[in-house]
C-alpha cells in the first residue's frame, strides 16, 4: 500500500518542488504568435528594401536572384509556402563554387545528402535522371557538379513559386503604391535562363 510522500527522503521532496515550481512558471508564461519570428524577419527585411528594388525584384527572377535583399524576401515567401528546401540548396550550390579543391569532395557529399539523396531531410524536386546525374559527379566532386541539379532548382522556382510571388500579399506590402502588372515584364523576356547569369550578388 502506498504511504505517500512523507516516506520520501527531503532531498526528493526538495526536487520534486523544484520541478512542479519550473512547470508552474511555463504554464505561466506568456505563449508568442507561432509566427512571430516570421513576422520579426519580415519586417527587418522591409526596412532595407526600397520601391525601385521591388520593381527591378518584378521585371525577372534573375534580377530577384542577384540581390541579397530579394533572395530574403523571396525566402520568407517560400517559408510560408514549406518550400525553402529549394533555396538552401540553390544557395549551397553556390557557396559549394567557391570552396577550396580539398574540400570538395566532402561538401558535395553532405549537399547531395541533405538535398539530392532520395527521402533525403530536406530533399529538392528532381527528376530521377538529373538525381542519378548529381550522384555520378560525386565520384569527381569538382565545381560543376552540382550544375544540372541547380539549374532544374532555379527553372523550378521561376515558373512555379515566383509567379505566386509576384502576386502576393509580401510583395504587394512592398510596393503599395504600384499599378505595374507583375508578370508582364517577364512574359515578354521569355526565353531561358541558366544559373551562370545569376551567381549570388
Amino acid at each position: 500500500m502506498c504511504k505517500g510522500l512523507t516516506t520520501l527522503p527531503a532531498t526528493c521532496l526538495k526536487s520534486a518542488k523544484d520541478i512542479k515550481h519550473k512547470i508552474g512558471f511555463l504554464l505561466h508564461k506568456p505563449e508568442f504568435p507561432p509566427d512571430q519570428e516570421h513576422i520579426k524577419e519580415k519586417t527587418n527585411t522591409t526596412k532595407r528594401v526600397s520601391p525601385t528594388d521591388v520593381e527591378k525584384w518584378k521585371q525577372s527572377f534573375n534580377n530577384l536572384m542577384n540581390s541579397e535583399a530579394g533572395r530574403t524576401v523571396f525566402t520568407t515567401f517560400l517559408k510560408a509556402e514549406f518550400s525553402q528546401e529549394n533555396m538552401e540548396f540553390w544557395k549551397a550550390c553556390e557557396e559549394y563554387k567557391t570552396s577550396a579543391p580539398k574540400k570538395m569532395a566532402a561538401k558535395a557529399k553532405q549537399i547531395y545528402d541533405q538535398y539530392i539523396e532520395a527521402d533525403s531531410l530536406n530533399e529538392v524536386n528532381l527528376d530521377s535522371a538529373t538525381r542519378e546525374e548529381t550522384r555520378q559527379n560525386l565520384s569527381n566532386a569538382g565545381p560543376f557538379c552540382f550544375d544540372e541539379a541547380q539549374q532544374k532548382i532555379f527553372t523550378l522556382m521561376e515558373k512555379d513559386s515566383y509567379r505566386r510571388f509576384l502576386y502576393s500579399k509580401l510583395i504587394q506590402d512592398l510596393s503599395p503604391l504600384s499599378t505595374t502588372t507583375p508578370l508582364s515584364a517577364m512574359e515578354k523576356r521569355g526565353g531561358k535562363r541558366g544559373c551562370s547569369e545569376n551567381s549570388g550578388a
